[in-house]
């Protein structure tokens, strides 16, 4: 059996690289390099400071084994991911005040892509600018998960979403944010809302747009040096995250077709384990099965079929972080009759078998 490990925070497990290194499209001497020990993988992780408050991040490796990544409270910041690789890929907004963050790494997969990051007051500048482009369904979400976490803080009612935000990001940077390096979003939100969330999953991935392509390469082939180099590159990751908020698109549906595929995907959300089959699922909200399917394509980009599968999968995620249910009973818990369907299931989307995932997360907490 392969050994699997536990890694945390960047700076405790990669190692000091050079400016050098000529596996680098460009490198400047204020440039942080940090490379993957050779029992880990191989590759290289490159932090450029372009000013106080925005990072741009080169990252390209490959990982021997399969791993867990427990990332304890990382620092407050707005990040854009932007994935390099070959293949269909989506660019993702993440959002981080301080609370505990779970991610798989695969063996074997390559991962190569650029992060622009903001900090400071940029953080809320940024990330209510992607939040604002949102459908209003999934504005509604990200305030019931916003208030879900100000609640857990003790603060106080009748602040609106904008104010909590700001007070959440104030506390993260302080560090004073209850219990942030311990607990996931999983840990703190009810089972209603972290099932619901996953339409800001689905809302928050954006195509790489061709003139995204374009910035990005222009990105990895920097031709300055020094001052010009930084503010080339600031200019160029700053209009890179402008397209990828003129990408988040709303479904060209009507208001009463869209509220028909949200109460579709609000019926399988609650019907997870003896869930309708696509024909009596369209009966249920009055419409054909053609026109659900069309329309789950045009809202989530994907069938209900898969939006139903990713749902028992997200859930399942949850169970194995916050409970100590046998693998069995979470499978059930969650619509699978057979252990061995829901572990290559499980496997196929994260990367992990479900008990060892369940156990190096367990393993973290102790």
């Amino acid at each position: 059996m392969k050994p699997r490990r536990v890694l945390n925070h960047r700076e405790d497990w990669l190692l000091p690289g050079s400016v050098d290194d000529s596996r680098l499209f460009h490198a400047d001497p204020s440039d942080q390099i940090l490379v993957y020990p050779s029992s880990v993988g191989q590759g290289y992780r490159q932090k450029i400071q372009l000013q106080d408050d925005l990072t741009l991040v080169i990252m390209d490796y490959v990982l021997n084994y399969d791993v867990l990544f427990d990332i304890p409270g990382e620092k407050a910041c707005t990040k854009f991911e932007f994935p390099l690789n070959a293949g269909p890929r989506y660019s993702e907004f993440i959002p981080i005040i301080g609370f505990r963050m779970l991610g798989t790494g695969q063996p074997k997969k390559r991962v190569f892509e650029i992060e622009v990051i903001f900090e400071g007051s940029s953080i809320l500048t940024y990330a209510q600018a992607c939040l604002e482009r949102f459908p209003v369904h999934t504005q509604q979400i990200v305030e019931e998960i916003i208030k879900s976490l100000w609640r857990f803080q003790g603060g106080r009612s009748g602040l609106d979403t904008a104010e909590i935000m700001n007070r959440l990001v104030a506390y993260a940077a302080k560090g004073t944010l209850i219990s942030c390096s311990d607990l996931t979003l999983g840990h703190i939100v009810s089972d209603t809302l972290y099932t619901k969330a996953i339409d800001l999953q689905y809302a928050n991935r954006a195509p790489i747009t061709p003139p995204m392509e374009v910035i990005l390469g222009e990105i990895l082939s920097c031709p300055y040096r020094g001052t010009t180099r930084r503010r080339y590159l600031e200019h160029k990751a700053l209009e890179l995250v402008l397209l990828r908020l003129q990408a988040i698109t709303h479904p060209s549906l009507k208001q009463t077709d869209l509220n028909i595929i949200y109460q579709a995907a609000s019926i399988l959300r609650r019907e997870i384990v003896n869930p309708p089959t696509v024909e009596t699922l369209a009966r249920k909200v009055g419409t054909n099965r053609l026109k659900l399917n069309q329309g789950f394509h045009q809202v989530y980009g994907t069938t209900p079929f898969k939006y139903l599968r990713d749902c028992r999968l997200n859930q399942a995620r949850r169970l194995l972080m916050t409970t100590d249910m046998p693998v069995e009973s979470v499978a059930a818990a969650v619509g699978y009759s057979s252990r061995n369907h829901f572990a290559k299931a499980f496997r196929r989307k994260t990367g992990l078998n479900p008990k060892a995932f369940q156990m190096q997360v367990w393993q973290c907490a102790s």
